[in-house]
């Protein structure tokens, strides 16, 4: 995959749109690495001083130009405010009322660029009595019920990394709001605000369970249902190498190719979804797996419709088939990163640059304004 400059692929789809980032933490860089990999041209506004989160060593901040501005200082904020003016989008990921503290709220920043796709990015949400509280990850699932539902009966709910609430719940729901509100502008003209919510993205992402809990098919006791580890077809076993294998045969067609790779007879065995069976079919199932290695049931059940996978590490991964066949995976300067996703038929985007964490504050300026920074002003945005 090819490399290009730090403004951003120029074949991706959304190749000539401007992006403005104020700098953050978690899933609003996130969604900007995502803007950027289809092709934007992303600045991220980073204040003097060291940058926020990882720095140069967050993969996710590849992609971008930097600007260094004080937003607490006239002269920083009105750079700021200047490329608000050439900007389509402007990513926020700040406590509510934060960024019309500091003059690059919604009205002010709409009032300088009627055209702007506003999109706000919280855990919480812009209104609710826990709006301001602090929190990550792991609080905002917590509250929407799909933290309890995940881990095992009698142990405590396991986190499930950052993935579901920062980035599923959080970055993705705010790309289909920034995109949706693009496509609303061609027809309107106008741009508008968009209030991201970890919280409701969560819940958004849960619609099958709570459509299930409607019809009385899901319980709130955790591994007690199809999904969450209850029913023994879906579940991860323990391999004799003390390595695991991912089983998840939920179609009967499926199930009976893995009753006949484990080479069991399913006459011996309770009907698939007899609930009242399911404990001594787990019994029976983690027996005959922990009876081999990962890498043997990998190859017993490869090509077959089993749905049997080995669970690989992150290091593993690197070197899956697969994965290598689609590119899934590259490596630049030693460093391994996810390749720009989904794939396009046309608008073929590339690898973006990696971060820099530089400051490019006049080159943004006179590429989107055809300004700069004038003599008379002091330039503050690069103090310590």
């Amino acid at each position: 995959m090819a490399d290009t400059d730090s403004r951003g692929s120029n074949a991706g789809p959304l190749a000539g749109l401007r992006v403005l980032e104020l700098a953050g933490i978690g899933p609003g860089p996130h969604a900007a690495m995502v803007l950027a990999d289809l092709g934007a041209e992303v600045v991220r506004v980073e204040r003097p001083g060291p940058p926020a989160g990882l720095g140069p060593g967050d993969l996710t901040l590849r992609g971008r130009r930097w600007v260094r501005a004080d937003l607490k200082h006239p002269d920083g904020l009105e750079v700021v405010l200047r490329l608000v003016e050439a900007a389509d989008v402007l990513v926020e990921g700040f406590r509510p009322g934060v960024a019309e503290r500091l003059g690059v709220g919604p009205a002010q920043c709409l009032a300088r660029n009627p055209r702007l796709v506003y999109g706000r990015m919280t855990g919480w949400g812009q209104t609710g009595p826990r709006a301001t509280q602090a929190g990550h990850d792991l609080n905002y699932l917590s509250l929407t019920g799909a933290l309890a539902a995940m881990g095992r009966p009698g142990a405590a709910p396991a986190p499930p990394l950052n993935l579901v609430a920062d980035y599923g719940g959080g970055s993705m729901l705010l790309l289909v709001g920034v995109l949706a509100a693009l496509v609303e502008r061609e027809h309107s003209g106008r741009g508008q605000v968009i209030d991201a919510a970890m919280v409701d993205g969560v819940s958004l992402l849960s619609q099958l369970m709570w459509s299930m809990r409607s019809v009385s098919a899901w319980s709130d006791e955790r591994g007690a249902n199809l999904l969450d580890g209850g029913a023994p077809f879906y579940d991860c076993y323990t391999c004799s190498d003390g390595r695991f294998v991912a089983v998840a045969a939920l179609e009967p067609a499926f199930y009976a190719q893995l009753l006949s790779g484990l080479g069991l007879d399913p006459t011996s065995l309770p009907a698939q979804y007899d609930t009242s069976g399911w404990p001594r079919l787990r019994r029976r199932l983690a027996e005959v797996i922990g009876g081999r290695t990962r890498d043997e049931w990998a190859t017993i059940f490869d090509g077959t419709d089993a749905c049997v996978t080995p669970v690989l590490t992150w290091e593993e991964a690197r070197a899956d088939e697969h994965l290598q066949h689609r590119g899934t995976l590259v490596e630049r300067d030693a460093a391994v990163q996810a390749a720009p996703a989904p794939r396009f038929s046309r608008s073929v985007g590339e690898l973006p640059s990696p971060p820099h964490a530089g400051d490019d504050t006049d080159a943004v300026l006179a590429d989107w304004t055809g300004q700069t920074r004038t003599v008379a002003e002091p330039d503050r945005t690069t103090e310590p």
